[in-house]
C-alpha cells in the first residue's frame, strides 16, 4: 500500500484516508508479526512513506498501538450498545448484547488480534496494564446491561461487575469454542447452541429469586 509522495499539506479528507490507512496497515502488521517484533519503519516500508509521516501522528509504537485498539475497542462498543438499544425489556436487551459480544468474539479477524496482544501481555507488564484498560472500556456496555437487569428484578442482588465478569468468562468459553475449530466446520445452528447453552447456565445460577 503506497500513499504517495506528500504534494503539500494534505486536505482533512486526505488526512483522514491516510490516517485509516496507517491504522490498518499497523494492525495488520502487528497481527501478523506481533507488537514486540513490530516496528515503526518497516510499517513506513509497508505503507510506502517516510517514517516521519508516522510519528507526526504517532510518537511512539504504544501510541500507534493505542490508537489501533481504541478505534476496535469503539466498534466493539458501538455493536454491543446498538444491540441491546433497541429493546425495552431489560433481560431481552442482556440478552442481545451478550449475543452481539459472542459473535463478535469469536470472529477470526477480532479474535487473532486479541489473542495475540494477550499472549504479549503476560510478559509484559506495561502491555498487561494497558489490556487491562481496554477490556474494562469494550466491556461497559455488557456491565450497563447487567446492571440495567438487575434494577428490573431480573438478575440477583449483589455487584453487578461480579455477575457480569461470570457472563463474559461464561461466553468466552463458548468464542474459544469456536476458535479451536476449523471455520468452515461449525455451523451458524452449532455456535448458537454454544451461546443459547451458556446463557441458561448464566440464568440458572444469576436469576433472581
Amino acid at each position: 500500500m503506497n500513499l504517495g509522495k506528500p504534494r503539500g499539506r494534505p486536505t482533512k479528507d486526505e488526512a483522514a484516508v491516510i490516517d485509516v490507512r496507517v491504522l490498518d496497515a499497523a494492525r495488520a502488521l502487528f497481527s501478523q508479526k506481533g507488537i514486540a517484533n513490530s516496528s515503526i519503519d518497516e510499517l513506513a516500508r509497508t505503507l510506502g512513506v517516510s517514517k516521519h509521516t508516522i510519528y507526526r501522528r504517532y510518537a511512539s509504537k504504544a501510541q500507534l498501538l493505542d490508537a489501533v485498539v481504541e478505534r476496535d475497542i469503539n466498534a466493539f462498543r458501538d455493536e454491543l450498545t446498538s444491540a441491546g438499544a433497541t429493546r425495552t425489556d431489560e433481560l431481552e436487551s442482556l440478552y442481545q448484547v451478550a449475543l452481539r459480544y459472542f459473535k463478535f468474539g469469536s470472529s477470526p479477524d477480532y479474535s487473532a488480534f486479541y489473542l495475540l496482544v494477550s499472549a504479549e501481555a503476560v510478559v509484559s507488564p506495561d502491555l498487561r496494564e494497558r489490556l487491562t484498560e481496554w477490556t474494562n472500556s469494550a466491556l461497559q456496555p455488557v456491565m450497563d446491561a447487567v446492571s440495567s437487569a438487575q434494577t428490573a428484578g431480573y438478575l440477583r442482588c449483589g455487584s453487578s461487575s461480579s455477575i457480569g465478569e461470570i457472563l463474559i468468562d461464561l461466553l468466552e468459553g463458548a468464542n474459544n469454542r469456536v476458535r479451536l475449530r476449523d471455520a468452515t466446520s461449525i455451523s451458524s445452528r452449532t455456535a448458537r447452541k454454544l451461546f443459547d447453552d451458556r446463557w441458561q447456565v448464566f440464568m440458572k445460577a444469576m436469576a433472581s429469586e
